[in-house]
């Protein structure tokens, strides 16, 4: 897509963000994933970005770098993704990405996870074609009474 800008996540887009999450959800977005994305945005080697087209904002990834932990050397984790619904499919997504991969690079980081539902082909086909495989990490769960 043309005249699209990729630029750093600032307080002020977090509402936005909320809006899009909510678009893709369709669904009420719950005040601690506005708060998740602020305590994202105020620390500047998280690597959070937006994508604004003609001035709005269309999507955004954030993502931040994890200390060697599990026996993992320092890496990085996308945490949360979205675009404008009506924007999909039109490489914004490989934007944001591209852009992360640049700044995490910069950083010396090596290793991007991130975790997706099973039942999610479209963004598990949009991670796929980022170049992300299965890891040697597996998710665990349990439910609380």
């Amino acid at each position: 897509m043309e005249n699209v800008i990729i630029r750093k996540l600032r307080e002020e887009d977090v509402e936005d963000i909320g809006g899009i999450q909510g678009r893709i959800t369709k669904s009420a977005v719950p005040q601690g994933f506005l708060e998740i994305v602020l305590e994202y945005a105020a620390k500047p080697d998280n690597a959070c970005f937006v994508a604004e087209h003609e001035g709005k904002i269309v999507g955004f990834m954030i993502s931040s770098i994890l200390p060697g932990i599990f026996g993992t050397e320092r890496s990085a984790w996308i945490a949360i993704l979205g675009v404008e619904p009506r924007y999909m499919g039109q490489d914004i997504g490989r934007a944001l990405a591209a852009e992360v991969f640049s700044f995490f690079k910069e950083k010396g980081i090596k290793n991007i996870y991130t975790s997706v539902r099973w039942d999610s082909t479209d963004i598990l086909s949009f991670f796929k074609t980022l170049g992300f495989d299965r890891s040697n990490f597996i998710n665990l769960r349990r439910v609380l009474d």
